[in-house]
């Protein structure tokens, strides 16, 4: 399995032997690699420090996340762009919109959204879009870009199958799902399984948060990524072998991730 959304670098891992543990213990869970997208300019030195130190099984993201868009974002954007310029990242992310807390720097979050993606397109990477009730800003500014898109990954989808045909009538993304999918009230996402299809799926954990059922309000890690696995499966009618290939390949593909095909059956 591939965890194409994983903050194993953050602090939260400090208490029980730090990111490195972790990795660790998701390769035991049967994790083959791990994309770390940034946050912001206080996370690219911890998460650069654990790719370094991993470097055959994490790859890393650049961007500016939309909550730390604030009255210092242009000196956030000038660093991811050098960081960026100077190469060795699969994605830019993840970047996107967040109006869950606040809506004070919306205007400001739609323009720094608009700049990573045009990054992004400039450069050949996909971008990892984090989306939280504001995806009609979203394909606003996605819709401006039209026929100048790069890949889009709409991570942590959580909404329903009204919600994928709304995205795919801007583009024709791919979809991070997590532990969220687990959860008794997440029916809806369940019915957007088979409405994506098994060939724009990805799975993640956005450790440490949203762990999944039976591990659900405790810290997540990558370890747990079987889970999401045979919940997605279930959903998709598909067993977890199949649904673990073909979320493997989308990534290896999507992301260019230096990872050769090996047997799949871990269990979570």
């Amino acid at each position: 399995m591939i965890d194409t959304h994983t903050h194993l670098y953050e602090e939260a891992f400090a208490p029980d032997g730090g990111g490195e543990a972790a990795v660790d213990r998701a390769l035991e869970a049967g994790i083959r690699h791990l994309v770390f997208p940034n946050v912001d300019s206080t996370t690219i030195a911890p998460l650069l420090a654990l790719k370094e130190r991993r470097p055959e099984v994490v790859s890393a993201a650049m961007g500016l996340h939309p909550t730390s868009v604030n009255e210092n974002r242009r000196d956030e954007l000038d660093r991811v762009e050098k960081y960026l310029a100077r190469g060795g990242f699969v994605a830019v992310g993840e970047v996107g919109m967040d109006l869950y807390w606040d809506s004070t720097f919306r205007e400001a979050q739609r323009e720094v959204f608009d700049t990573q993606i045009g990054w992004a397109a400039a450069s050949g990477l996909p971008v990892i879009i984090h989306c939280r009730e504001a995806l009609d800003d979203t394909l606003d500014i996605l819709r401006g870009r039209r026929g100048n898109l790069p890949p889009l990954v709409f991570h942590s989808f959580t909404l329903g199958p009204d919600e994928v045909a709304r995205i795919r009538s801007v583009a024709d993304a791919w979809f991070g799902i997590n532990g969220v999918v687990t959860y008794k009230n997440a029916a809806s996402l369940r019915e957007a399984i088979p409405v994506i299809g098994a060939s724009r799926l990805l799975l993640e954990t956005d450790s440490p948060y949203l762990a999944p059922v039976p591990r659900r309000g405790r810290r997540n890690e990558s370890s747990l990524l079987g889970y999401v696995r045979d919940v997605v499966a279930q959903a998709a009618g598909l067993s977890p072998e199949e649904i673990e290939t073909t979320t493997d390949r989308n990534a290896i593909g999507l992301f260019r991730l230096p990872v050769a095909d090996s047997p799949v059956g871990a269990t979570p």
